[in-house]
């Protein structure tokens, strides 16, 4: 058995006490964490000035809020079939060429849809369709690398840096989509989102190379973190594991829940869009709903970084991810009781934005914390599963709610909010077990990397 050199403690760089106003930082650990929050910086500001173009494309044709909903359905068939074939490349590559590869990959898909918007092509269904899949794979690949560069102590503590470098990126992405659709137009973010993409291969090659050189100095088997993974299907990891079939689920009900809700708002948006452009001729209905997603996903996101900053890590410290993870769906249900008696759009925005400035802070960090008390493969493979796959699963099930709604009982905003409210009393139900199970795991997987 190989003998693991254990270090004395580092001294902390100026760096490295600054960070420690937020979290706690030991030596040597601040400049990975930095260069991992740039790198999810990269990937979601790319992703927020690619949403108002989906959001443009989507709403703009008939029926646009619903047809959101319904093509949960689409997504959910892809990634049954996506699903898989990572999870082949990934037991056959390092980690590295699989992150390039599926990077690169949805990097060449921005510039082929730029080029056929550009040629005249209706590409709103396939669009929403693709963002929806790269939305889940490309985060989820990137937590599944944090995760496999930190031990469960040290990602408790570090993953709210690298989360604040993703709230970063999402303010920052909207901010720069608002200022491009003033300035160059609406679908000129997809090049630029394409070639954000490819920048973040750069942080990404640094951190590999820095953990694994310091990983060598410890241990002569650190070499095995770069190898390809253990064979299997990603859905087996998951449906053998009680606890990642619990976390599943509650993503599937968390998702669920916030796609309710992101169908009550565009469909109340898409009408004062209508409406005002009856008034003002001179307004495009597309113009009218970019501006305002733009705008909402600036607020939105603002909030999120503020809370990711200055709460996030104090809520984890003191209260411990038990009760944290239950907090989402006990603010939810406040906000669609609020929905149920003033079903407004300056209502519905404001309780949204509370929703989901807490889904995109507090909450991001405690589902990535989640996945700390799983092996190197379960983190790679059944995360992509849960991440992709179960949480598409919830928009389907709200495209099935939406159809039902609209078609048999004639639901409006009201109705969708209290049937909502019925299934935050289940996710509740799930994080609370879920909590449960992460505590009494949590423990072992900490000792087991000391």
């Amino acid at each position: 058995m190989n003998a693991v050199v254990q270090p004395g403690p580092r001294k902390l760089s100026l760096l490295e006490r600054v960070l420690n106003m937020f979290t706690e930082v030991r030596g040597g650990e601040g400049t990975t964490a930095l260069a991992l929050a740039f790198n999810v910086f990269l990937i979601l500001t790319a992703y927020y000035m690619i949403k108002p173009v989906r959001e443009a494309l989507i709403l703009s044709v008939p029926g646009g809020a619903e047809l959101k909903s319904y093509a949960a359905a689409g997504q959910a068939l892809l990634l049954l079939a996506l699903v898989p074939a990572y999870g082949w490349l990934a037991s056959r590559v390092q980690r590295m060429r699989l992150i390039d590869t599926v990077t690169l990959f949805f990097a060449a898909c921005l510039v082929a849809f730029y080029l056929l918007i550009m040629g005249g092509a209706s590409v709103a269904v396939a669009f929403f369709l693709w963002v929806g899949i790269f939305n889940l794979m490309v985060p989820a690949q990137f937590w599944a690398f944090a995760n496999d560069v930190y031990s469960p102590e040290a990602g408790k503590r570090l993953f709210v840096l690298v989360a604040f470098g993703a709230s970063t990126g999402a303010v920052f992405g909207s901010f720069l989509a608002g200022e491009m659709i003033r300035y160059v137009g609406v679908y000129q973010m997809l090049l630029a989102a394409s070639g954000l993409l490819v920048a973040t291969l750069v942080p990404g090659h640094w951190v590999n190379r820095r953990e694994l050189q310091s990983s060598r100095r410890q241990t002569d088997t650190a070499t095995s973190q770069d190898e390809p993974l253990e064979k299997g299907n990603a859905f087996g990891f998951v449906f053998r594991n009680r606890y990642l079939l619990l976390l599943a689920f509650m993503l599937l009900f968390n998702n669920w829940v916030n796609s309710n809700g992101e169908y009550i708002l565009g469909r109340i948006v898409k009408d004062a869009a209508v409406a005002a452009a009856v008034g003002q001729h001179d307004l495009h209905v597309e113009e009218f709903i970019a501006t305002f997603y733009a705008r909402y996903f600036g607020v939105v996101n603002l909030v999120g970084m503020l809370l990711q900053l200055f709460v996030v890590s104090r809520v984890i410290k003191y209260i411990g991810v038990p009760v944290a993870i239950c907090l989402l769906p006990a603010i939810t249900l406040g906000s669609y009781a609020t929905i149920v008696a003033l079903p407004v759009l300056g209502v519905v925005r404001w309780v949204k934005t509370a929703e989901n400035a807490t889904d995109y802070s507090l909450q991001s960090t405690i589902k990535q914390v989640l996945y700390l008390p799983t092996t190197r493969t379960e983190k790679y493979k059944a995360k992509q599963a849960i991440d992709t796959f179960f949480v598409r699963a919830g928009d389907l099930c709200s495209a099935g709610l939406v159809l039902a709604g609209t078609h048999l009982f004639q639901f409006g905003v009201r109705g969708f909010a209290i049937a909502t409210i019925a299934l935050c009393g289940v996710w509740l139900a799930l994080s609370v077990r879920l909590g449960q199970r992460f505590r009494e795991l949590a423990p072992a997987r900490v000792k087991a990397a000391a």
